[in-house]
This record gives C-alpha cells, structure tokens and sequence, in this order.
C-alpha cells in the first residue's frame, strides 16, 4: 500500500470505532458521501471487504476487525514520536554536534558552554576538533565554528570571539647560536613547526602582513601536528618556530619561555563565528547554545 493512502485507514479506524458513518464523518470534518467513497475506494484496493453495512448499523468484517486491531497502535507510535520530536521545540533538550578547533574550544566554547551544561543537563554536546573546512550539513553537524573570513556566505554566522592576532614564536633555547629571522625569506632556514591540515592535503601555509604586504609561507621543519596545544609545547621545548594566537604565546613570551619573532608580520583575522545553515524551526537546546556563545566586546 502507498504511504500516501494512510488517510484511508485513519477514516476506516473512525468508522470502524464509531460503528457510523454519520458520527465518523462529523469526527473527521468530511461529508458521509465523501467518508463512503474512501472506504469503497479502500476496500476495492486492498481488494478485501472491511465493513458490513446494513441500513441501521456499520460492523467490521473479520478482516476488518483484524485491521482494527493492528493498524491503531502504529499510528500511535508514529504520534508519540512526532510529539517527542516536537518537545525538543521548546524543552532545552538533545544533542548538539559542533565541529570547531582545539583553541577555540578551549578559550571560548568550553568557558562558556560550561554554565549551559550545569544548568539545562538534558542538553549534550558533541564537540570535534577538526581544521578541516568540514560540509557541517553533509557531515551532520549542527553548529561549524571558524574564523569570520572561512564562514560561506550561504550560512547564518554569529561571532562568538574578538579577532584573532597570530605570531611567531621560539624559546630563547632554539635561537642559541642561530641568526633571528628578519625577514619573511628567512624562515626557509629554520626549523619550524608545521600544522597538518586534513582537508587540504598538505601543511598550513603561513600568512604573514606587513601593511599592505601581505604573504604565505610554505615552512619546512622536523615535526608537524593537527593541534595548536602540540605546536605550543613543542615550541616551549626547543624544537623551532611555531605560527600561533598571539594570547596563546603570549604568557609565555611575558615570562621568558618564548620570543615573538618577525612581530611586525603578525597578522589580525576575523574573530571566530559559529556558523549554521538556518534559523528556522531551530530546536531550544540550539538556541540557547547560540545565545552562550554569541560574542558581547
């Protein structure tokens, strides 16, 4: 039977309960003829007889009662889903899946997102570390997060972070008897400390501005990682240069551990947006994560 002809079977099951025509149709808001014609057309196409009519009384046949019997309780499941999915409307409730970097997750989403947790606990949250240019609707996510510059146009974007400043760093250990890069040129000559990118099938090219000069550097080095909390700690360790968010380094450079190199290249990118393909019939859980989120200078 085609999907499409379940209303057949919802006007059978009213007939067959009300044992009338004339309470079944008033029931359903059609005419009595109208209520006949899809039950004959019911019968003709399942090619079986579901009701005995008599001129005073309406009685399911055998088949009929059979029918009766099975067909209701799957429309009542079908209905207890439908209302469970409509609750997730309004209650704060369900999961929401977020693809995002390990910085931004932890400088802004888990401060942030820590308050919701404690205090709507129905509502979970999937958070992937991925530097990767994810299809967050192919890949089934609900929320991307990436810098203001990377967000297509096609989606609603909200920021949630101020604009990200990013440097070069090394420990004094590293510079020990080696020539300080002062130009962008020079770190070809250096040791440096690539991020792997998944998507691109390559390393991070290195974006550098001075003014209106504005270039990207392909580095060589001995070890590469796909996470800025691996580049920062194999810098600290004296193993080369690393291309980081300035906050990120900054604590460091204060106290000694690091050394901005090449300072004035350090170039300033939109801040980070979380980003989402629309704003209709967004689930409340959706909505209060957006709302923790958003960004207030």
């Amino acid at each position: 039977m085609q999907r499409e002809n379940f209303n057949d079977l919802l006007a059978f099951i009213a007939v067959a309960r009300e044992r009338s025509f004339t309470r079944a149709a008033a029931q359903l808001g059609v005419s009595q003829s109208a209520l006949s014609h899809t039950i004959r057309a019911l019968e003709t196409r399942i090619g079986v007889r579901l009701l005995t009519r008599t001129t005073r009384s309406v009685a399911p046949t055998e088949a009929g009662e059979r029918l009766l019997q099975s067909v209701p309780s799957y429309f009542d499941e079908i209905e207890a889903a439908l209302n469970a999915v409509t609750e997730l409307r309004d209650k704060p409730a369900g999961t929401i899946r977020i693809t995002t970097t390990d910085y931004v997750t932890r400088t802004i989403l888990w401060p942030k997102l820590a308050k919701v947790l404690h205090q709507f606990p129905e509502i979970k949250v999937e958070i992937i570390t991925d530097y990767g240019l994810s299809d967050i609707v192919a890949d089934r996510y609900d929320i991307g997060i990436r810098n203001g510059d990377q967000v297509a146009k096609d989606m609603i974007a909200v920021r949630i972070g101020p604009d990200v400043r990013m440097s070069i760093v090394a420990a004094p250990e590293y510079l020990k008897g080696r020539d300080i890069p002062k130009k962008p040129q020079d770190l070809t000559a250096h040791n440096c400390i690539n991020l792997r990118l998944p998507t691109h099938g390559g390393f991070y090219a290195w974006e550098l501005k001075k003014g209106k000069r504005e270039l990207q550097v392909r580095v060589e080095g001995q070890l590469a990682f796909n996470g800025t909390y691996e580049l920062l700690a194999a810098a600290l360790s004296g193993y080369g240069l690393a291309y980081l968010p300035h906050d990120v380094a900054s604590e460091h450079v204060e106290a000694g551990r690091l050394q901005w190199i090449l300072e004035d290249w350090s170039p300033t990118f939109p801040g980070p947006h979380a980003y989402y393909p629309s704003r209709r019939q967004s689930s409340r859980a959706m909505t209060l994560v957006i709302d923790a989120l958003r960004y207030t200078s």
